[in-house]
């Protein structure tokens, strides 16, 4: 095989989410607003804890608060570009673009991974071990949990681009997505790359798939410790945990299935996708604050903060 031979692809074509023009419209409309509603919801997420000391101080809000940074990272890897094609006939991304894409998309998609388990692990140590929590969740460990995340997303997606990077690509370039998703790109490329897929899309599917089992280890021994320690406080814990479990699931499902399941097409993957890239953001800070009483009061504080200096 000689690769001199090989004409360069300097450019793919997204087949986006539908072809109808009257649905594309529609969801110009609508995935803007959910855009907005995202980067407006996880910033004042981020806002009120970096503004409020005591929330500031706490190691729960301020995992949260990462959360809603990298929330707003993880919409914005594709989400503008989708709508901005909305509009357009012919959906161009560049290869330097796609491969960004790529990037970005492992990148927070695996920091949120692993920061979703060490907020479980902060929930764990403050119902199991109350005692010792704040030794055991001081402010230097907190730094390093978050700091893990981000170098495990970074070595995570860097391994990933580096090899589809320098795959050959002489077309055909169209991506039956609305971004550059890595099973559909490697399968572009003038080789065989069924091993080389299989090795490096089994790092994200071992990356989720572990990530999650801690999860629910975490889960698990929370509620077991729970009731134990009294049978009148099971309710209190499930309300505790559900909207960990509730972003989870909806976080982990998407991300597992398509990549246990990489090569085969459904067509639920573009909505699986979607699910995981845009309404995840959304919903993370709605589960986080609509139920939980210390962030809505420091929100109203911020407000009133806020009205104070108009």
């Amino acid at each position: 095989m000689h690769m001199q031979n090989y004409s360069l692809v300097s450019e793919f074509v997204l087949h986006g989410l539908c072809t109808s023009r009257h649905l594309q419209n529609f969801f110009f409309i609508f995935f803007f607003g959910i855009y907005v509603a995202i980067m407006l919801g996880n910033l004042l997420i981020l806002v009120t804890v970096i503004s409020d000391p005591r929330l500031h101080s706490s190691p729960m809000y301020f995992l949260l608060g990462n959360l809603s940074f990298l929330d707003m990272w993880l919409a914005s890897f594709a989400t503008p570009k989708m709508i901005r094609d909305f509009l357009s006939d012919r959906k161009l991304i560049s290869f330097g673009g796609c491969m960004a894409q790529i990037f970005f998309l492992h990148f927070t998609g695996g920091a949120e991974m692993v920061l979703l388990v060490s907020m479980a692990y902060d929930r764990c140590v403050a119902i199991c071990k109350p005692l010792h929590y704040m030794t055991l969740m001081s402010w230097q460990t907190c730094i390093k949990l978050v700091l893990a995340s981000w170098v495990i997303g970074f070595v995570h997606s860097i391994s990933q681009v580096a090899f589809t990077a320098n795959l050959p690509y002489c077309g055909p370039s169209e991506v039956d997505s609305f971004f550059c998703d890595l099973p559909l790109v490697i399968k572009l490329a003038c080789m065989d790359t069924y091993v080389l897929g299989i090795i490096m899309i089994s790092d994200s599917g071992l990356l989720s798939l572990s990530c999650f089992l801690l999860l629910l280890i975490s889960y698990t021994v929370i509620l077991l410790t729970v009731r134990q320690c009294a049978a009148g406080s099971t309710s209190k814990a499930l309300s505790t945990c559900s909207a960990h479990i509730m972003v989870v699931t909806l976080f982990f499902g998407p991300c597992i299935f398509i990549y246990v399941w990489p090569f085969s097409r459904f067509s639920v993957d573009k909505l699986l996708s979607v699910f995981y890239t845009i309404f995840t953001p959304l919903l993370n800070p709605i589960i986080y604050t609509l139920r939980n009483e210390e962030m809505k009061a420091a929100m109203k504080k911020l407000q009133n903060r806020l009205a104070t200096f108009q």
